[in-house]
């Protein structure tokens, strides 16, 4: 016994067509049906206009579907596009989140050079993030413009960008956003809030060291 597929919307308009059409077609090669002979009884009483009418329809609803189907695999390649560029922009922040912990913990001199190409990738790539996250600071609070950061802060600072990012990357609602139960829903709003609010503190704080250390390279 044959198993059987499930045919999607569209595909099942199409070969609901398709039947149509066959259906007419066999019935035309039949031919008329039996009546009276020719020249006997009332003429047929045949309306193109309907014909006409019913074949637009159809040819409307094929290319209906047609169109829906193409609009939804455009769909499916866009939001598989989307999750493709977070994900490498998750790891890279990461791997510069590590570059920056790593030399901060062998207590290397800074290298503001360095610095400041790191802070500028992970603002950028933060940026691209939240052009899917669409991060909301939260509404009680108004943002405080990031103080200008002395020389001496620089190394407090990147630790606080990297303690940003260690919370942001390991928020529960961005690893576990397919299995959400209804039941955490609430928990998932206070998560995404929280993981907002790293997004944001992650991009001025990334905006504000680069800024110091574009300052402070001329000088070493």
């Amino acid at each position: 016994m044959k198993s059987t597929v499930p045919i999607p919307n569209f595909a099942g308009c199409l070969v609901a067509a398709i039947f149509a059409v066959s259906l007419g077609s066999s019935a035309w090669a039949q031919g008329p049906p039996a009546g009276p002979p020719a020249g006997a009884g009332p003429p047929a009483n045949n309306n193109p206009r309907i014909e006409d009418r019913s074949r637009q329809v159809n040819e409307d609803r094929l290319r209906s579907a047609e169109m829906d189907a193409a609009a939804e695999s455009e769909n499916q390649k866009r939001i598989q596009a989307a999750i493709v560029h977070m994900k490498e922009d998750f790891t890279r922040i990461q791997v510069l989140r590590n570059d920056i912990a790593r030399n901060l913990v062998a207590h290397k001199p800074l290298d503001y050079v360095l610095i400041s190409q790191q802070t500028t990738e992970i603002n950028k790539r933060a940026n691209e993030i939240n052009n899917y996250m669409m991060a909301r600071a939260p509404e009680e609070k108004e943002q405080e413009k990031p103080s200008e950061l002395g020389a001496d802060e620089m190394v407090g600072s990147l630790v606080r960008l990297c303690k940003l990012i260690d919370s942001f990357t390991e928020n529960p609602t961005l690893k576990n956003a397919a299995t959400l139960d209804v039941k955490t829903v609430e928990k998932a709003k206070e998560e995404k809030a929280r993981a907002d609010q790293d997004l944001l503190a992650i991009l001025k704080l990334s905006e504000n060291i680069k800024k110091k250390s574009d300052t402070l390279k001329g000088q070493q």
